[in-house]
């Protein structure tokens, strides 16, 4: 997926030279908080977010649909709050006055330059984008044929699936590179907004409601990127099969690496621990959405699997090229959902990196992408993207093929 974006750096300069404010008025109250992040050309992108306190501390729980993502390093900072996100490298830093908050999102891009975004967030409102209780009267719940243009007349081929009660709309788009996770918004009259954070993405759509189509669709992601999509219900839409897409060059019937892991030391496919095994490698990267649920997936897979001849090797392409910096934002996912399983930094998040630290593979297309290979040490198959649990029915459908195919290789020694 797409994320582009810069902002200028003085407005962070200036934010943190503001005279200092008592450190009691730092304290977040309890309750639902509305947050808006705004675009350079002045589009809001809302959320909300929770304040809970758990033993004297802070906890925020950030809302998108079924999501609810926790934030629980929260500095205070004596003239201001730093909220540190718990994935994806970025933070928030607010100063508090009264029930709102100002100040910045931050998203650290490695190698390259920080992303800044105006942050704002109100208590006690429970509303996403408007505060009404009427029932709208078009209800887009169903699948949706869609495509996305980029303003370089590039066009992406998605699968929108939503439901709708009264106003409010839960959802996500498939794409073959993955899924846009957990959306949430709604309808009101022929208007259609859905928007999400999750510490790494930040997307607002909007489209007017025709009927069986939508139109004059806009997306914005971020703080400057946008570009326009269409959709036409079609309960029979769907996407090509995602072990189609990425394959193996005709000359290779294995897959060869070697990188180091996240103390340094130089780790194989030839190392006998995965000798006669069945091995998932997990391309990936601790930045990515879409990898974050195929890591929590594949997380409890081996918790359950391993014991079976099962082994798991994540190959990190990350963000900055320093690789301590990289091993640190990997590390922070690993202990986020108690991965056990082997995680390597192989690189920077440029699909043109991976296929050169890759050569066998023909047509590397997304992060994720998972190689499932055999007992022998053979390509089995590839899967591209991951359809994870925003994507409802498509999720439950991933597991059962992923975990019939696992098995027939598994019992087959």
């Amino acid at each position: 997926m797409k994320y582009y974006g810069f902002y200028n750096l003085i407005f962070g300069l200036l934010f943190f030279a503001t005279t200092a404010c008592n450190k009691n008025n730092n304290k977040l109250e309890n309750g639902i908080w509305r947050a808006v992040l705004k675009t350079e050309s002045g589009k809001e992108i809302p959320f909300n977010f929770e304040v809970n306190e758990i033993d004297n501390k802070p906890l925020i729980t950030i809302i998108n649909g079924n999501e609810k993502l926790k934030v629980e390093e929260i500095i205070d900072k004596g003239d201001s709050l730093q909220i540190i996100m718990p994935l994806f490298d970025s933070e928030i830093h607010v100063k508090k006055q009264n029930n709102k908050l100002s100040g910045i999102w931050i998203k650290h891009l490695g190698d390259k330059k920080d992303v800044y975004m105006p942050f704002e967030a109100v208590l006690g409102d429970n509303f996403r984008f408007t505060n009404t209780s009427s029932a709208s009267v078009n209800n887009i719940g169903g699948r949706w044929e869609t495509v996305f243009i980029s303003e370089e007349n590039d066009t992406t081929i998605a699968v929108g699936e939503f439901t709708q009660n009264g106003k409010k709309v839960l959802g996500t788009f498939l794409t073959t590179t993955g899924d846009y996770r957990f959306l949430e918004g709604e309808v009101i009259e022929n208007k259609l907004s859905l928007s999400c954070f999750d510490g790494s993405h930040a997307f607002l759509f909007t489209a007017d409601i025709k009927e069986n189509q939508l139109e004059n669709g806009r997306f914005y992601s971020g703080a400057t990127y946008s570009e326009n999509w269409s959709a036409v219900r079609n309960e029979n839409a769907k996407l090509p099969d995602a072990y189609s897409l990425t394959f193996l060059k005709p000359e290779y019937k294995k897959l060869a690496f070697n990188f180091p892991d996240l103390t340094n030391k130089r780790i194989s496919l030839e190392d006998e621990n995965f000798k006669g095994k069945v091995v998932i490698v997990q391309i990936m990267g601790s930045w990515c959405p879409n990898c974050m649920d195929e890591t929590a997936f594949l997380s409890d897979y081996y918790k359950e699997n391993k014991n079976k001849g099962v082994e798991i090797i994540a190959l990190a392409y990350e963000r900055s090229s320093d690789f301590t910096k990289a091993a640190i934002n990997v590390e922070r996912l690993k202990k986020r959902f108690n991965a056990e399983y082997t995680f390597l930094i192989a690189g920077t998040n440029d699909k043109t990196k991976v296929n050169e630290s890759l050569p066998m593979i023909s047509k590397f297309l997304a992060f994720p992408t998972s190689i499932i290979i055999d007992r022998n040490g053979a390509v089995n198959t590839i899967y591209t993207g991951f359809s994870g649990p925003g994507t409802g029915i498509h999720y439950e459908e991933f597991v059962k093929e992923f975990n019939s195919r696992m098995n027939k290789l598994i019992e087959n020694k």
